[in-house]
């Protein structure tokens, strides 16, 4: 998670939402992939910290299927996350702070819980939730005083 949050810190400092995530193989403790959010920069809508990090663990693994890997991720996976993690057929999921406004995982959704959802990882949240949740509240409190300065 500490690479997780160090994602999420230079996501920040790009002027993107805090959130980073880690492919990790359980088996070897091998970081496979590292991902933070970069949507903005990227002009991608879904280049969300999850996709980032399954992309590139695809591509290094030469393959769409990461089975039984980890997926580490500062917040709660959204619903197009949560979709892309399916199909990846990640193993393991475990993240940080909750997303009530836009978790898809133990919020709104529950995308793995839903009859149509064909591979559920198993999930795991709460890991240094306060630490995520920090990053985050500190970026968008000096979004907000920063907007009520202009």
């Amino acid at each position: 998670m500490r690479i997780a949050l160090q994602a999420a810190q230079a996501a920040a400092d790009a002027g993107e939402t805090p959130v980073g995530a880690v492919v990790v193989d359980p088996a070897t403790g091998e970081v496979v992939a590292v991902g933070a959010n970069q949507p903005i920069g990227s002009h991608d809508p879904t280049a969300h910290a999850e996709i980032v990090a399954l992309r590139e663990a695809a591509r290094k693994l030469g393959n769409y299927r990461l089975t039984g890997l980890t997926l580490v991720v500062t917040l709660e996976p959204c619903a197009m996350c949560a979709g892309a993690i399916s199909h990846a057929r990640i193993g393991r999921v475990l993240f940080g702070a909750e997303d009530p406004k836009g978790g898809a995982v133990v919020h709104g959704p529950r995308f793995f819980e839903q009859p149509t959802c064909h591979w559920r990882p198993a999930v795991e949240g709460g890991l240094m939730a306060q630490e995520s949740a920090a990053l985050l509240q500190g970026f968008f409190r000096a979004r907000r005083k920063k907007g009520a300065q202009a």
